[in-house]
């Protein structure tokens, strides 16, 4: 048998997507070509690999038998291959796609740009924003590096968590609270606004509250965390953001902060990629970019950087940062 490793790959990507579709995509081949790669696979492997179930296709009792094994040897390949390879920054042309919520994309895409057109400059950056719900871009290698506070659970997606940031209230200084600690009540008795792209006038707060006994109004929702402060800045509204992304952006617009008055863990800032490209250099170098960026004001680097345990607290600041991104 003469060996492709090429068809190995595809086979990887096959399993982990699933579908030709998916593989194709990954691979940025057509799904016709991947079909006749698939049908190359079976014919060398005398199994169907894939098969229709309904509208999906499922894997065969062979395949689900050898996917970590076809995983880990790709990805072994791909760190031997990278390590032959001089990494020289300065020489490299590459795109990078990085995935953020908009505060930290303002907070931090000044400090990636600059430090690309240091050391790198024949590459360039693409920041994108969140999308609205989960999708696979990490997998399908459309986006590089994932810059979030969700805790990935796919077994194929590798993270670091590069810090902690923590909420507080914005306001602005014609406000009747600035100025003033606020208490829980206090803080329940004025209006407010929360960050959702989904649109919605509820979020972990609301769940705080209610367990004291307590409700607020919400007048108003935005979808990032610059279009809420902007309208913080027109209206007498409080708003929950992450202190450290937001602080540009609170100090351009003039606003005042306040201590959240609720108990609330920190806001993890986690990085999250691919497991293909662990071994690849100009990777690792992205991500020491990224961790470098947010070492100024991040509460910690790198402790227990795979354990979720390390974040403590009782979740509701993690699901403030990804309401705002994800709802």
């Amino acid at each position: 048998m003469q060996l492709d490793m090429n068809l190995l790959v595809a086979l990887d990507a096959l399993l982990d997507e699933g579908s030709v579709g998916g593989a194709a995509a990954r691979m940025h081949v057509s799904s016709p070509a991947m079909s006749r790669t698939l049908d190359r696979i079976r014919h060398m492997t005398g199994d169907a690999i894939l098969v229709r179930a309904g509208r999906h296709m499922s894997p065969t009792p062979y395949a689900l038998a050898i996917r970590e094994e076809v995983q880990a040897v790709v990805t072994r390949a791909q760190a031997l291959l990278a390590q032959q390879r001089r990494f020289d920054p300065a020489g490299m042309e590459r795109s990078f796609t990085i995935q953020c919520h908009d505060a930290l994309a303002c907070a931090l895409g000044p400090v990636w740009l600059a430090g690309l057109q240091r050391t790198a400059p024949r590459s360039s950056l693409r920041v994108l924003a969140e999308a609205s719900m989960d999708t696979p871009e990490l997998r399908q290698g459309q986006v590089d590096l994932h810059i979030g506070a969700a805790i990935p659970t796919q077994a194929d997606l590798l993270h670091a968590v590069l810090g902690e940031d923590r909420p507080v209230v914005a306001m602005r200084p014609q406000h009747p609270l600035a100025g003033r600690k606020l208490t829980a009540r206090s803080y329940a008795s004025a209006d407010h606004l929360t960050v959702s792209r989904r649109g919605r006038l509820h979020d972990p707060v609301d769940d705080l509250l209610a367990a004291q006994g307590l409700s607020r109004r919400v007048a108003a929702s935005a979808p990032t965390v610059a279009a809420a402060l902007c309208m913080a800045v027109a209206a007498d509204l409080l708003v929950v953001v992450p202190a450290c992304v937001s602080a540009s952006l609170l100090q351009a617009m003039k606003l005042k902060t306040a201590a959240l008055p609720l108990a609330v863990s920190p806001l993890p800032v986690v990085a999250t990629w691919h497991r293909r490209h662990d071994g690849d250099p100009a990777h690792a170098w992205l991500r020491e970019q990224v961790a470098e960026s947010v070492k100024p004001w991040a509460s910690f680097h790198g402790q227990d950087a795979q354990d979720p345990a390390r974040l403590g607290g009782d979740g509701h600041a993690d699901q403030l940062l990804r309401n705002s991104s994800r709802s």
